[in-house]
């Protein structure tokens, strides 16, 4: 007997993850963390930077809480955030501590100042929030950015104006030019347009220099080229720490990013490469399904990296037995024929198990195993189970004789996937861009009204079904995603013009030329 490896939940990683206690630890903890870094100081202990922290950090999980309510029910992803929040704080002490330092120490030609100012400009300003950009969104990242910003200008003796200002315009220029990053080189461009932000701010904001604007001359250029390196540099170096960090912080908290995606996105992988011999009509049906879920999610912004990357592996359980499957058939032979119609439903349902199976030996990542398992939701296997009652009707036509008994009811829920419905924008995608390639392959004559009207027809079945309850799409979007796999069938799937065939005179005076090898007469 075959054992299908199988998605284990602990229950003691459920309770830590969503559990209330857990919560209440984890933002006492972190309040503790907070006050020492933002109230404790070479003084002692000063109470009106503790009251003002703990506002500050009453208001960021108050606005967690109320527009961001998965995240707050989420342990993991507090920890995340307020951890993030935590290292930079103490990445800003650090520096402001060593900026200190060096202002006591002594240095030829740069006065106690222009050190102190220097160590200052290798401030990391948008180093939480490019790490939690690229981790949990740019809508979380602007939330850091505002309250990193308001904590860290407190760690210089009281609310730095300057520091407040110059950290939240470098943080939301690092948030919004993560937006489209899809390759490390991406990123290091990110730090850099960073570091130009941080220059640009320091030079209006008199933190370089001092540039003497009246008469040039004057100005020290050479401490003015350290300090635009350092302020520069600043963001160039967070943007580096960020690379060198995400492979831990993705694992440790199993987040895929949008780098991670498009290195997952290579049809290199074993399994893909057996689908293409094994099962060749499934794989070209993944690749299919890959492009309309890509575009699709692009229209409505949901991740495109992960639609398309998830689409490649949503049907790899039919590598078990993939002559069952229609498009995998070979000199028109129907596998199915001699089976019953339960046993048919149950070979093709198996596909899921046989996936989540064939993904944990491989090491694939939970957001595949989970597109694997939810994209055909608990829907019925329709064709077989139609096939069942038309069955039994005829059985019951043909024997008069029979007690009723003799002839159980079709059972629907034997015909079902076993489900979860799909939970994410992306698997819904997915889902619907499954049933519409499949679906669109029957089509006799190719045309826009037909297309329109079969993308409309399967995504209402679905919606009536009950297949997109658990997951994010609103009705828009939905609409948005209808009108996306529309473009893209008609485009893939447009008429060809039907050339006439030459006449059998022509044929022969081509045939005869190019055995003589002269010249054709095409007029």
């Amino acid at each position: 007997m075959k054992l299908r490896r199988r998605l284990t939940h602990r229950e003691w990683v459920e309770t830590l993850r969503h559990g209330v206690w857990t919560r209440i630890l984890l933002v006492v903890v972190v309040a503790v963390a907070i006050s020492r870094v933002v109230a404790v100081g070479p003084e002692g202990l000063v109470p009106e930077r503790l009251v003002v922290g703990w506002l500050i950090y009453g208001l960021s999980m108050a606005l967690l809480w109320l527009n961001h309510p998965r995240v707050w029910a989420d342990n993991s992803r507090l920890l995340l955030i307020f951890g993030t929040l935590l290292a930079h704080l103490e990445v800003v002490r650090w520096v402001v501590g060593n900026s200190a330092d060096a202002a006591a120490m002594g240095g030829a030609g740069w006065s106690a100042l222009d050190r102190k100012m220097f160590w200052e400009l290798t401030l990391p300003y948008a180093l939480g929030p490019l790490l939690i950009s690229l981790l949990l969104g740019q809508r979380l990242a602007i939330v850091l950015t505002i309250f990193a910003s308001l904590l860290g200008a407190m760690l210089n003796g009281g609310m730095d104006s300057r520091f407040l200002t110059i950290s939240m315009l470098s943080g939301f220029v690092g948030v919004l030019t993560t937006r489209q990053v899809r390759k490390r080189a991406d990123l290091i461009r990110a730090g850099l347009a960073v570091g130009v932000a941080t220059w640009v701010l320091s030079l209006l904001m008199g933190l370089l220099g001092p540039v003497l604007w009246d008469n040039l001359a004057l100005t020290h250029w050479n401490m003015v080229a350290w300090q635009s390196a350092a302020a520069i540099g600043s963001g160039v170096g967070a943007a580096l720490l960020v690379s060198a960090i995400l492979p831990v912080v993705e694992g440790l908290f199993r987040i895929t990013t949008s780098i991670t995606w498009l290195e997952l996105a290579d049809l290199n992988h074993p399994l893909l490469k057996r689908m293409t011999i094994e099962a060749p009509g499934s794989y070209h049906h993944s690749l299919i399904v890959a492009h309309l879920a890509e575009a699709a999610a692009e229209g409505i912004g949901a991740n495109a990296g992960m639609a398309r990357v998830c689409s490649y592996f949503h049907d790899i359980g039919k590598l078990v037995k993939p002559e069952y499957f229609v498009e995998n058939a070979r000199h028109g032979r129907n596998a199915h024929e001699d089976l019953a119609p339960t046993m048919s439903a149950l070979i093709i349902i198996a596909h899921v198990k046989e996936g989540v199976d064939l993904a944990l030996q491989h090491g694939l990542n939970r957001e595949i195993i989970d597109v694997i398992q939810q994209h055909h939701g608990n829907s019925v296997v329709v064709y077989f189970y139609n096939r069942a009652l038309k069955f039994q009707e005829e059985a019951r036509k043909t024997r008069t004789d029979r007690y009723e008994e003799d002839f159980p009811e079709v059972c629907e829920e034997s015909f079902r996937y076993p489900g979860p419905r799909p939970q994410s924008r992306e698997c819904a995608i997915i889902s619907l861009a499954d049933t519409v390639e499949s679906a669109s392959r029957c089509l006799e004559k190719v045309t826009p009204h037909k297309i329109d009207q079969l993308v409309d027809e399967l995504m209402l079945r679905r919606l009536i079904d009950g297949q997109l309850k658990e997951c994010e799409l609103t009705m828009r979007e939905l609409q948005e995603v209808a009108e996306s796999f529309k473009r893209t069938l008609r485009n893939m799937l447009h008429s060809r013009i039907a050339y006439p065939k030459p006449q059998e005179k022509k044929e022969h005076q081509i045939g005869s030329s190019i055995r003589q090898g002269t010249p054709l007469d095409v007029s």
